[in-house]
């Protein structure tokens, strides 16, 4: 039985189209913020040599493309897959620590930890997830209701067995499944969102250029030589130096 049998495609694409608004200015934010020093800290310049990265344009490109493929998919799983599971599920935002929907019924209570893709937890970090679902399952005790709590993944495939009693973990086509009973739903999720990026393309790409244009040339007055070739050891040093 789905949690939400009762989907509304035009509030479904409204909040596409907001949680997209949302996911590119975040993006662009962070693109605009980017500093030079800072990325070159949490870099390898080790790498940059052993990989024959001669220039400032493939050094900064290579940066630049790290650090938003890292930052994108967080972004993207707050502003997209957690609006949408909400409206999704007819649910409303979790108030309780590591939960980002919840469903409150007659009879039960749902919880859901929306995550984006399936590998974004380590040992710890799903041990809290644990524990923050076994102070759920007191409360809902206490109120006399079912508890059902789910780690839901906006896409991938994972086993989807419950862990003993205290959660469930679906991914891709089973978790949207579970929220609206509809089998198609994650293919929808795209027709859903159509056209609505190409308005926000534009600004990113331009986003993107100016943080590649600004950062070459910042290195290149802090991190080459007069003859044009990049200053190593000053590289190394600022990296890695006492």
């Amino acid at each position: 039985m789905a949690i939400n049998d009762k989907i509304d495609e035009k509030l479904i694409i409204d909040t596409i189209s907001k949680s997209l608004e949302s996911f590119y200015s975040r993006l662009i934010g962070k693109i605009d913020g980017l500093k030079l020093d800072d990325l070159l800290k949490r870099k390898n310049p080790y790498l940059f040599y052993s990989k024959s990265l001669n220039t400032a344009s493939e050094i900064i490109d290579g940066i630049l493309s790290a650090t938003i493929s890292s930052s994108e998919e967080t972004i993207f799983g707050n502003e997209f897959f957690e609006p949408l599971a909400i409206v999704a599920s007819g649910g409303t935002k979790s108030l309780s620590e590591g939960a980002d929907v919840e469903i409150i019924t007659e009879y039960s209570i749902y919880l859901i930890a929306v995550k984006s893709g399936v590998s974004v937890f380590n040992s710890s970090s799903k041990k809290r997830q644990e524990e923050n679902f076994r102070s759920a399952a007191k409360r809902a005790q206490q109120a006399r209701k079912s508890f059902h709590p789910i780690i839901g993944y906006g896409y991938g495939k994972k086993n989807s067995n419950k862990k003993g009693d205290t959660y469930i973990e679906l991914a891709g086509q089973e978790f949207w499944e579970e929220l609206t009973g509809d089998s198609e739903f994650y293919k929808k999720i795209i027709t859903y969102i159509g056209n609505i990026p190409e308005k926000h393309r534009f600004d990113f790409e331009k986003a993107y250029t100016n943080a590649k244009n600004r950062l070459e040339l910042e290195f290149l007055n802090k991190y080459c030589l007069p003859d044009g070739s990049i200053n190593w050891d000053l590289l190394v040093e600022y990296n890695s130096g006492r």
